[in-house]
């Protein structure tokens, strides 16, 4: 799984940064990481230099084998707690995403259910 790290222009992109957000997102997704080809994560500064609840913002997008890219969205007081925010709730979207798929194709495969026997009318 590829993890591709953005930054606004508020938000130095270091080396430190792109390896913590690296491993926050392949921790979170690593049951899942057959599935996925590709993550890009795109941290902002909604606020700029001013400071105030939830002016940071993160967007993850993962790129599923033979499916639409899936994204979520997570804002919070600090870049880690959003980061750590968007990193669960794109977890829990892919896990629901793959059991629906999951459940559809158990259910085109499944055999039809067997015909009520008629009752013998004499």
């Amino acid at each position: 799984m590829q993890v591709q790290i953005n930054t606004g222009h508020n938000i130095e992109g270091h080396e430190a940064l792109s390896a913590h957000v690296s491993d926050v997102v392949k921790n979170a997704l690593v049951r899942l990481g057959d599935h996925i080809t590709r993550v890009e994560v795109h941290l902002s500064d909604e606020n700029g230099d001013k400071s105030g609840p939830n002016d940071k913002r993160c967007v993850m997008e993962a790129r599923l084998e033979g499916r639409q890219p899936v994204a979520v969205t997570h804002q919070a007081a600090t870049l880690d707690q959003a980061l750590e925010g968007a990193a669960h709730k794109l977890t829990r979207l892919i896990e629901s995403t793959l059991g629906r798929l999951h459940d559809q194709a158990s259910r085109r495969t499944a055999p039809p259910p067997p015909e009520p026997k008629a009752a013998n009318q004499s």
